[in-house]
């Protein structure tokens, strides 16, 4: 375990008006956290799993040419070339919140598969807690709790739209005072990917 958290003042980087200077604050104080935090994470997911460590990749938001990001994530899963063409856990942040994903995001390989399963054998996702939640679409911050969701509506148009995806997984306010405990914010954190893991490994079925 180490010493690394989320502050006030990270979660305040995205009040900084313009691209540059965003970025710049998102690359001196939120990236080196992302390193640290996915070392710790991919390590013990990867002993979960019996497998070597999972690779972390960052988001570099190198696309964006005028507009700041709303959020910034790291990813953990994939490949060494990447990882949305996979299932993958996401630990990242909005101005108001902490977000903890098992995320199918941009088309993974094999996404109509993956979600025909999750349809027909339900009970992992029935047994997380009702302070989970779901997105059917990353780019928007809303999301809903998963004991209110109409889960079989979004995993079917996750498998039949191009542009569906399907997100579950945990939030915690950037107010929240767990987040003034390093050791209680990580144990947190792994154990949302804990529970998540079932999930991870169902879809992975889909996979030759």
């Amino acid at each position: 375990m180490n010493s690394v958290t989320f502050t006030q003042e990270d979660f305040a980087i995205f009040a900084i008006e313009g691209l540059e200077p965003r970025m710049k604050a998102i690359r001196k104080t939120i990236q080196p956290k992302f390193k640290e935090l996915g070392k710790v994470f991919s390590k013990e997911l990867a002993e979960l799993l019996n497998e070597e460590e999972l690779p972390v990749h960052i988001a570099q938001h190198i696309r964006r040419t005028k507009n700041p990001p709303k959020d910034t994530w790291c990813a953990i899963g994939g490949d060494t070339r990447g990882y949305k063409k996979y299932p993958h856990f996401q630990l990242g942040l909005y101005q108001t919140h902490l977000f903890i994903w098992l995320a199918f995001i941009d088309n993974p390989q094999h996404e109509k598969e993956m979600a025909q399963d999750f349809l027909k054998n339900s009970i992992s996702l029935e047994k997380l807690p009702a302070d989970y939640v779901v997105s059917f679409d990353h780019t928007k911050e809303q999301v809903m709790p998963i004991k209110e969701a109409e889960l079989e509506k979004g995993l079917m148009r996750w498998r039949d739209i191009k542009k569906g995806e399907f997100l579950v997984g945990r939030q915690l306010s950037a107010n929240d005072p767990m987040l003034v405990n390093p050791q209680k914010t990580q144990d947190f954190i792994f154990k949302t990917y804990a529970e998540l893991l079932p999930l991870y490994q169902q879809a992975f079925r889909a996979y030759p």
